[in-house]
């Protein structure tokens, strides 16, 4: 059996910085630290974080007094923000640059006058906060559909922003509704859609043609990791999203010669590996990578983690935004 890598696949940037802040906030801090929601959508990152001492929790009522508190990578809204800085916890706030743009595109097409739009998923953590960030009604569009039950006139003036885990692939249909409707529209130019997740839905795009069998590695929680499954079932394959080894089906693997395989944004490499040895349990396995794109993109950490030099004490009620 022949094993096809994706390339890009896995980890993201923004991903990597916020398990980072995660991992240095203990070495520096000492256990606990508090996480508010998972980090990444990821039970494996998540366990292995818990096993170092990190404590994750939903809302900041579960965390003591003067206890160091964590943002996850998804963001949060401003009202979760100010609960911190009226508690005086000392935050590190590990919400990805990407998705701190789009709060900040939100705000200032509102400040415009400008009616505002986000293109994404009810109940997502990153769509929560980015609708309590914005400090103004958001309209919440899922499909092209939508567009047309918009409560709207259609000479009002608008603006959208989009969830940074779907692609340019996924929204355009709802981008061509919104477009075709209102006169005055305004959005965020193409490159500043997230770079990560359109490289890997490409790449699963190119995947699929070389392959008889998907199988995408990551949390079913994951916006992501299901956008690829679906992907794959887009192109006519047999595809399946699975946490790790534990979960892979041999019954799949009858009559299969090429296995596609790939990971979610939060999906670290070590359980691409493990599916590849829950391959090899059932045949011998050739292993290869496509060509593609090599990211090359770091983010900065808070300035307080940069250094071991830096002064000891976390400063009270600061919420530290991203660079």
């Amino acid at each position: 059996m022949r094993v096809l890598l994706a390339q890009p696949r896995g980890f993201c940037a923004g991903v990597v910085r916020a398990i980072e802040i995660v991992e240095r906030s203990l070495e520096k801090f000492g256990a606990p630290v508090y996480v508010r929601h998972e980090i990444v959508h990821n039970r494996h990152v998540v366990e292995k974080l818990k096993q170092k001492g990190a404590i994750f929790v939903e809302e900041l009522t579960e965390i003591p007094d003067g206890a160091v508190t964590i943002f996850s990578a998804h963001g949060v809204a401003q009202g979760v923000v100010d609960e911190a800085r009226q508690r005086g916890l000392p935050v590190l706030d590990a919400t990805c640059p990407l998705v701190s743009k789009v709060h900040a595109q939100g705000k200032q097409y509102v400040a415009r006058g400008r009616a505002l739009v986000l293109i994404g998923h009810a109940g997502h953590p990153e769509v929560e906060g980015t609708i309590g960030q914005v400090g103004a009604p958001v309209h919440l569009l899922s499909t092209a559909e939508d567009v047309a039950r918009l409560d709207l006139p259609d000479d009002m003036p608008m603006a959208y922003v989009t969830q940074t885990t779907l692609s340019v692939d996924d929204t355009r249909g709802v981008i061509a509704a919104l477009k075709a409707r209102f006169r005055d529209l305004q959005g965020p130019d193409v490159s500043d859609i997230c770079y990560a997740t359109q490289h890997r839905q490409s790449a699963v795009r190119e995947l699929c043609g070389a392959v008889d069998l998907l199988l995408v590695v990551g949390s079913r929680k994951s916006s992501n990791s299901n956008r690829l499954r679906e992907i794959g079932l887009e192109q006519g394959l047999p595809s399946h999203l699975i946490a790790d080894g534990s979960e892979l089906d041999p019954a799949w693997l009858e009559g299969v010669r090429t296995v596609g395989l790939t990971a979610g944004a939060s999906a670290p490499e070590e359980l691409i590996l493990d599916v590849i040895a829950a391959l090899r349990r059932h045949a011998e396995v050739e292993v290869a990578q496509m060509s593609g794109v090599r990211e090359e993109i770091e983010f900065r950490l808070p300035g307080e983690l940069r250094s071991h030099e830096a002064e000891q004490a976390m400063p009270a009620a600061v919420a530290m935004r991203p660079d």
